[in-house]
């Protein structure tokens, strides 16, 4: 498999300068090994920091490697080769310019392969070759049971719904807006049960051909995978093929219907290596605040039942450090050190995701005063408890923190084309309001804190916004027509990418979506009448 390019004892700092660097000061091995990708409506981006553009169908024709060798990923790996730095990764360049001895998720990325891989990556492949996958993340629909607060309709049908039935968020300015405006019709043109889904089809066959011999890590997304009928049919292609190496995981919210809950964990015992990545970020009232449909209490007890009853190698915590969690992260990472010292480090692994969009619900609305306290609070807590690992608590994990913390009180733009504070303000309180409405919430109950600044903080009075509008953000990349001119310019790429066909069907969520995958994985563990997981027929489907 070739030696990995950290050395052991060495720093993230050193190990990029070292090797991240040498290969150019703007390289990332995502690029080229690494891809999420969302069936449901063909869209791809190699980390989950860019934003996502389309798949073009017409190359998907000719190989379901297109899935995610697209010209543009391509064009971007030839940007990295020649040290430039490419704009959809400036989450990363933020970072790195907070100093020098700031560690970006491009190394993190970086790290999990070879120097001969890495090597290979820029000087074998280059940027013209179709690259074997090595990590893939995919997400079938958006079927989910939650609608939380930064999240939007193209993720959720429970968001979808609440569109569909009040109508898109009224007096939004900044750039967060249209997030709340959709309906989601473009996540989904196959249908919630994505039927004759060509880019699934594709996935399926990659997967027969290649994938479940090549891969080293597949981690399916949504939504909530458990939803989803195309995951159950994975999990019992799974059962069927119990050989299979590919160290697995999925994400779950871990808030579904206990039947669901059960069949998950039944299913981790047919893998050799299961994983679990689960998200939140603050406690009790707060957390059920920021997570519609989150229970604090069953959430909790569900992650204690995953590390007991589960075969599950680790179970990670992907925190959305956003405006609202900074008031209770410490109580919630107070809890994951008891998981910790309870199941072992692996039973709740901590990763620190600072939300950049929407802006308005990012740290940097916050006051400065108010953002001074937090990073304080957290740096105190820091000092109590980081015990050199002895607690469970990891070096990475730490060095989550020590970002936050810097971040919080250097950064006061989250991205690029960040709107202005008095209209992130504005949308903080305007889209809250409505909130609370929709989702029969108390903000002010809830954040008791914050009273002050946001009775103060003035209403904003537009025209009604009548009609939803076209959320489908990858048609709106910023990046994306740039460098595809930029290589069609200079002879890189020939042809432009093709668009993706539109929203075709639309199907209203209800109370039976997850009734309908308790019935699912019930009809798949009496089917034995099927080859593989791909070819079964339910009624439902």
């Amino acid at each position: 498999m070739g030696v990995f390019a950290k050395k052991p004892n060495e720093s993230y700092t050193q190990y990029r300068d070292r090797v991240v660097d040498k290969l150019s000061p703007s390289f990332c091995g995502a690029k080229w090994y690494n891809a999420t990708i969302w069936l449901g409506n063909g869209t791809t981006t190699s980390c989950h920091h860019p934003p996502a553009h389309k798949i073009p169908l017409d190359e998907l024709k000719f190989s379901y490697k297109a899935l995610h060798n697209t010209k543009y990923k391509k064009a971007v790996r030839k940007q990295m080769m020649e040290g430039i730095r490419s704009k959809e990764c400036e989450y990363c360049w933020k970072i790195e310019d907070l100093g020098k001895d700031k560690v970006s998720d491009r190394v993190y990325k970086s790290v999990i392969y070879t120097d001969e891989e890495l090597k290979d990556a820029k000087e074998t492949m280059g940027y013209t070759e179709d690259v074997d996958l090595k990590t893939l993340e995919i997400a079938f629909d958006a079927n989910c049971n939650f609608a939380c607060s930064y999240c939007n309709s193209s993720f959720s049908t429970t968001w979808q719904k609440d569109i569909k039935v009040n109508g898109p968020y009224q007096n939004l300015v900044s750039d967060g807006a249209s997030a709340f405006q959709h309906d989601g019709s473009h996540a989904m043109p196959y249908g919630r049960k994505n039927k004759d889904n060509p880019y699934v089809e594709a996935f399926w066959k990659w997967w027969e051909a290649e994938l479940q011999f090549s891969l080293r890590e597949l981690r399916v997304t949504g939504g909530e995978p458990s939803m989803s009928p195309d995951f159950w049919k994975l999990m019992e292609w799974w059962k069927k093929n119990p050989d299979c190496k590919v160290p697995f995981a999925v994400n779950s919210n871990l808030g579904q219907k206990k039947q669901l809950l059960d069949a998950l964990i039944e299913s981790s015992h047919s893998f050799k290596d299961f994983s679990i990545y689960t998200s939140n970020e603050a406690v009790g009232l707060q957390a059920e605040y920021i997570r519609y449909g989150l229970e604090w209490d069953v959430w909790l007890k569900n992650m204690y039942r995953v590390n007991s009853e589960g075969n599950i190698k680790s179970v990670n915590v992907m925190m959305t450090i956003n405006s609202l969690c900074l008031f209770s992260i410490t109580e919630f990472m107070d809890e994951m050190l008891k998981l910790k010292k309870k199941f072992g480090h692996q039973a709740a692994v901590m990763s620190f995701n600072i939300l950049r969009f929407p802006s308005f619900q990012s740290i940097v609305t916050l006051p400065e005063n108010i953002r001074i306290e937090r990073a304080q609070v957290l740096e105190d807590w820091l000092t109590v408890n980081w015990k050199n690992g002895a607690n469970g608590f990891m070096d990475y994990e730490r060095d989550g923190v020590l970002r936050l913390i810097e971040y919080i009180r250097k950064v006061d733009t989250g991205h690029e084309f960040t709107s202005s504070l008095e209209s992130r303000i504005r949308d903080f309180r305007s889209f809250y309001q409505q909130y609370d409405k929709r989702r029969k919430k108390d903000f002010l109950k809830a954040f008791p804190m914050l009273k002050s600044w946001y009775l103060g903080i003035p209403e904003t009075n537009l025209a009604p916004l009548v009609n939803v509008i076209d959320g489908d953000d990858a048609k709106s990349n910023r990046y994306v027509e740039g460098v595809l001119k930029q290589a069609k310019d200079e002879g890189w790429i020939l042809n432009p990418q093709w668009a993706n066909p539109g929203s075709q069907e639309y199907i209203e969520p209800d109370d039976k979506q997850q009734e309908d995958m308790i019935d699912l994985v019930e009809q798949l563990k009496s089917n034995q009448d099927t080859n593989y997981a791909g070819s079964q027929v339910k009624k439902l489907l």
